[in-house]
């Protein structure tokens, strides 16, 4: 099993200290010309060197298996990451820079908002979309919206709707000019609430989508979303910020807010299982308490436990998108909507497997990527006969620098005593975090009432401390244990921000992560944004 987790408690890395001979096959030169440097000529000669090459001392690079096999491996370039660790809490992206197209060219047009419309009406789509993405005022984005799609308004001028059309099916949709820039200029965090009700937020206006469950405190709202027709088999749900809840920034999400996000993935889970165990649930139309929800979720354990029932959903989906941006040549960059929103569903535990249209005596259980996890625990176990998620957490504990810097060498960036934040020793996203129980809780399921609190905060300060770091769109995924499994697998969120010089490459396809720090000097950088 090719892990960085050893069961001494001690990260296992490796350490390429290339020192190598080249011949040289090249059959002729071509130097060329390249400028001019204080008057004597620039080329291109040591290009073309006429012997073979002897590297000497090249970058030493350290590569580190990651603790879970199917997650590849890490590759550490030691020049970029000295440069790093000599100041770890510059680690960060820069504020985007407030940007006014028509401010720009106001002085050109004379002042005139009406040469001002006429220009932007006359801008290129590439132009419009990237205008829509990174204005940062409210008065290009409201033109921008403008010529988007219609509006009706109210006496003020003030958009309370859209304008409707009916297709020749006699189907009822907004009338959208440009769908690209409607979607670009209604996800700006800088658009006017009122754009972003009548475009986006407000229920219906992107579709006919039920709200089966809400949260609401003072302050605080949290609609429920049905997607009955999914890309995920039995339909999923999505936890939103309500259109009174305006969220579009990380910052701007309060713990109370996550609280009400991840309390509806409670309830609907606990909720559809009871229904699956025919555990009648005594409340109509109104949002479980705390105390009911673990009150049903003891009561579901109880039945599976003690009956050894099966349930036909077996294992949690859980996601969550955060961030949008749309490039201007049509390249969308991020899988959402900015109004802040997670998702999930359950999964089938085994489905009945097809040959040639015909259904055989197969059966598959329902791919879930906690599966993968899964497959590591037991391998681990077998090589060993000892706990991976034990010994994992030693190995956190116990950490060391690779290299020769006397920086800080913890990677736990946050815990309490339920769950623990911390960078991977090996990450597959430049900023990688990850959280998990210190204790055995593998599904939510086995999540009582404190550590579902835990693990909520521990959500909530990952978000705040990458969105401190600038990060401006992160991809997070929990990792769950089978509700019918009894190994030792602990739950796993897994956050992957994207990072403008990060698209990932070929060497990304074959799970080689190309990193340009050391992850202590990237957990100092996260535990220096906790106060923030």
């Amino acid at each position: 099993m090719r892990t960085c987790v050893a069961p001494n408690g001690e990260f296992l890395y490796c350490i390429h200290s290339p020192d190598y001979n080249v011949k040289n096959l090249r059959p002729t030169d071509a130097v060329q010309s390249l400028g001019i440097l204080d008057g004597e000529e620039i080329t291109s000669e040591k290009n073309f060197p006429t012997s073979d090459i002897r590297v000497k001392k090249a970058d030493v690079i350290y590569e580190i298996p990651h603790a879970f096999p199917f997650r590849g491996t890490t590759f550490i370039n030691s020049r970029w990451a000295d440069a790093r660790a000599q100041n770890p809490p510059a680690i960060c992206l820069p504020k985007p820079k407030p940007t006014s197209f028509s401010r720009s060219v106001a002085p050109l047009l004379d002042n005139s908002r009406q040469k001002t419309d006429e220009l932007f009406h006359a801008l290129p789509e590439t132009v419009l979309l990237s205008l829509a993405t990174t204005s940062t005022y409210p008065d290009d984005l409201e033109r921008l919206a403008r010529i988007s799609c219609d509006f009706t308004r109210d006496c003020r001028g003030i958009p309370t709707g859209l304008v409707y059309e009916r297709e020749a099916g006699g189907k009822i949709r907004a009338k959208i000019h440009n769908h690209h820039l409607f979607e670009a200029v209604g996800n700006n965090p800088s658009l006017p609430d009122a754009y972003k009700q009548a475009m986006v937020l407000r229920p219906g206006a992107q579709g006919n989508s039920e709200i089966v469950g809400a949260w609401e405190e003072e302050g605080h709202h949290v609609f429920e979303y049905l997607r009955r027709n999914s890309y995920i088999p039995w339909g999923h749900f999505a936890s939103n910020m309500a259109n009174d809840s305006v969220r579009y920034d990380i910052r701007s999400l309060s713990r109370q807010d996550m609280t009400g996000l991840r309390h509806l993935y409670y309830q609907r889970t606990y909720a559809r299982i009871a229904e699956d165990l025919g555990i009648p649930i005594r409340c109509e139309r109104r949002t479980l308490s705390p105390e009911e929800l673990e009150s049903l979720r003891e009561e579901i354990v109880g039945q599976l436990v003690a009956k050894k029932v099966s349930c036909f959903f077996d294992c949690t989906l859980w996601g969550w998108n955060y961030g949008f941006d749309f490039a201007p040549s049509g390249y969308r960059l991020n899988a959402s909507h900015q109004q802040i929103h997670q998702q999930f569903a359950l999964l089938p535990a085994r489905i009945a497997a097809m040959q040639a249209g015909k259904t055989t005596s197969v059966t598959l259980p329902s791919y879930g990527c906690g599966d993968l996890v899964a497959e590591c625990v037991r391998a681990y176990h077998k090589a060993h006969d000892r706990s991976f998620f034990a010994d994992f957490i030693t190995c956190i504990r116990n950490n060391k620098r690779m290299d020769p810097h006397p920086g800080e060498s913890s990677l736990i960036v946050y815990e309490d005593s339920q769950v623990m934040l911390f960078v991977p020793k090996a990450q597959t996203s430049q900023w990688e975090l990850q959280l998990m129980p210190l204790h055995p809780v593998g599904n939510i399921l086995e999540a009582d009432q404190s550590m579902r609190r835990s693990l909520d905060r521990g959500i909530h300060t990952a978000m705040q401390v990458l969105g401190a770091l600038g990060v401006r769109m992160v991809t997070t995924i929990e990792c769950a244990k089978r509700f019918h499994e009894t190994i030792d697998q602990r739950l796993l969120y897994t956050f992957l921000p994207k990072l403008p010089e990060s698209p990932g490459a070929f060497s990304e396809a074959q799970l080689r992560w190309i990193m340009g720090h050391f992850p202590e000097d990237f957990a100092a950088a996260c535990r220096n944004r906790l106060t923030d």
